[in-house]
């Protein structure tokens, strides 16, 4: 496994724990279909919750919520659709976040969770 995907894995690994300490309940990770992927898929009472998660080793190339563009929040709201023909489910409510996870030599990492990002 290359460094980047180690890196992005245990970003993933960090999300998924951080948002079950939040009430979430993961229903999937690293979903696929022929549009791209969804990180995590998890329900808040009666809302499902398509996840992205950015993780960055440092702070060089900007925070992790700054790579979020306008076209990758277009694609989330392709694949919620897609994920939801799959399953044949009806949720209450569909919302986007995105955790942004930033690993720092010597420090803990952080963590920061936008709700509703699309």
């Amino acid at each position: 496994m290359s460094t980047r995907n180690a890196v992005g894995q245990f970003g993933e690994d960090l999300a998924s724990r951080y948002l079950t300490t939040q009430g979430l309940v993961i229903l999937e990770r690293n979903w696929r279909c022929e549009i791209g992927e969804i990180d995590i898929v998890a329900r808040e009472g009666d809302t499902l919750v398509i996840c992205e998660v950015k993780t960055r080793r440092g702070l060089g190339y900007g925070t992790p919520l700054e790579s979020i563009t306008y076209r990758k929040l277009t694609t989330l709201r392709k694949l919620a659709g897609a994920w939801l023909r799959s399953h044949d489910v009806r949720p209450r409510e569909v919302r986007i976040d995105v955790v942004a996870v930033v690993i720092d030599q010597g420090a803990p990492p952080q963590v920061d969770h936008l709700r509703g990002a699309a």
